[in-house]
């Protein structure tokens, strides 16, 4: 009884740090951009080619020469950024998470929803998402 007992406190810490609510106290923003923002130059993602913007929460993929696919990389299961590409897989730190970044379906439960589509075109050399 006092084993068990002992263990609810140290349960309830990993349930805290994995909550999605408030602050991370990290400083880290839990958010893609919801106006036009300014990502970087369109030559820096290559045709094929994905490339992860942490500091935006964005990811973009380069479908064609003047194509673009834009995803917020919050992942949609307990809204932590995604801080991991590998070719064009993304992979949340949190839970383990997969999404494609060429089209933002799941590839890897516990997610079960996509990544959220964002805007995205390209304004004098740049790629501009939101």
């Amino acid at each position: 009884m006092l084993r068990a007992a002992a263990l609810v406190p140290a349960a309830g810490l990993g349930i805290t740090a994995c909550s999605s609510g408030g602050d991370d106290g990290g400083g880290s923003n839990r958010s893609a951009p919801t106006a036009p923002v300014e990502i970087g130059k369109s030559d820096e993602v290559e045709v094929g080619a994905s490339k992860l913007y942490t500091d935006e929460n964005v990811v973009v993929s380069r479908i064609a020469d003047d194509e673009y696919k834009a995803f917020s990389t919050i992942c949609t299961h307990e809204k932590c950024p995604i801080n991991k590409l590998e070719g064009h897989k993304l992979i949340c730190p949190c839970h383990g998470s997969q999404f494609d970044a060429t089209n933002g379906k799941v590839l890897h439960a516990p997610a079960v929803r996509p990544l959220e589509e964002l805007p995205v075109k390209v304004e004098d050399g740049k790629i501009v998402a939101g």
